[in-house]
C-alpha cells in the first residue's frame, strides 16, 4: 500500500499586535513539519487559504466576539480557535455557539499546543480545562516585557492606551475593579509615570497602541 502523503497544516495568526503575533509565531518554529504559519494578520481579513486561524486576544475590546464571528464566516478560513487567557465558561460558550472550534489556554507549551491544532483540525471541538490564572507559556512575546511588565499588566495598559476606562478594563479582561487599579499602579511604577497621561504617552511610544499590519509568508511559509 502506498504511503499516504501528508502536509503541514497552514495556519494565519490573528491580534493586532505585531511583537505578540511573532512571538506565538516562533513557537511552532520546531513544529514546521506539522504546522506551518502562512500570514501574520493584524485584521480580520485574510489572503490565503487557511487550514486553521488562531485568534491571539491580547487586548482585544468587547470580549472578541465580532471579530471570531467574521473570521467564522471568511470563506478563506478553515477552522477558528480564540488563543486566550481568559476561559471563563460564558466567554467559551459565547464562542463556541457562534462557530469557533476550539479555545485554547495560552498556558499551552509548543507541543501540547500543536498537538491541540491537529485535532481541531481533524474534526474534534477542543477546549482547554481553566486552570484560573498560571504564567504564559515560555516563547509568548508581549509589549513591555524587557521593562519586567507582566503578561497581564501589558494587556491592561494597552487597553488603557487605546482610551478603556478602568471599567471597561474590568469588564474585558474579566478581572476586578480593584485589581486592574493594582496591575496599573504596578505599571505606573515600573514606566515611571505618575499619571495616566504619561502612561498612555509611554504606551503609544513604547508598542502598546495596536500595529495594524500583515506579515505574508512567515520564514518561507505558503
Amino acid at each position: 500500500m502506498d504511503a499516504v502523503l501528508t502536509r503541514p497544516i497552514t495556519i494565519t495568526l490573528v491580534d493586532d499586535y505585531d511583537v505578540v503575533l511573532k512571538g506565538l509565531a516562533h513557537m511552532f518554529d520546531d513544529h514546521r513539519d506539522r504546522v506551518v504559519v502562512a500570514e501574520i494578520d493584524a485584521n480580520a481579513e485574510l489572503d490565503d487559504v487557511i487550514d486553521v486561524v488562531l485568534y491571539d486576544s491580547f487586548a482585544q475590546p468587547e470580549s472578541d466576539q465580532e471579530q471570531v464571528a467574521e473570521l467564522v464566516a471568511n470563506p478563506r478560513s478553515g477552522c477558528v480557535v480564540v488563543y486566550t487567557w481568559n476561559l471563563q465558561p460564558e466567554l467559551v460558550e459565547t464562542a463556541l455557539r457562534i462557530g469557533a472550534r476550539g479555545y485554547l489556554s495560552k498556558s499551552l507549551p509548543a507541543p501540547e499546543l500543536v498537538e491541540a491544532i491537529e485535532r481541531i483540525h481533524a474534526g474534534e471541538v477542543v477546549v482547554t480545562p481553566s486552570p484560573g490564572r498560571v504564567r504564559s507559556a515560555p516563547g509568548l512575546d508581549w509589549p513591555g516585557r524587557e521593562q519586567g511588565i507582566t503578561d497581564r499588566e501589558s494587556e491592561v495598559l494597552a487597553l488603557i492606551t487605546q482610551g478603556l476606562s478602568n471599567a471597561d478594563v474590568a469588564r474585558l479582561t474579566y478581572l476586578s475593579p480593584n485589581t486592574v487599579k493594582s496591575y496599573i499602579r504596578s505599571v505606573y511604577r515600573k514606566i515611571g509615570a505618575e499619571s495616566r497621561t504619561q502612561a498612555v504617552l509611554w504606551g503609544v511610544r513604547n508598542g502598546f497602541a495596536p500595529d495594524h499590519r500583515r506579515i505574508d509568508h512567515w520564514l518561507g511559509g505558503p
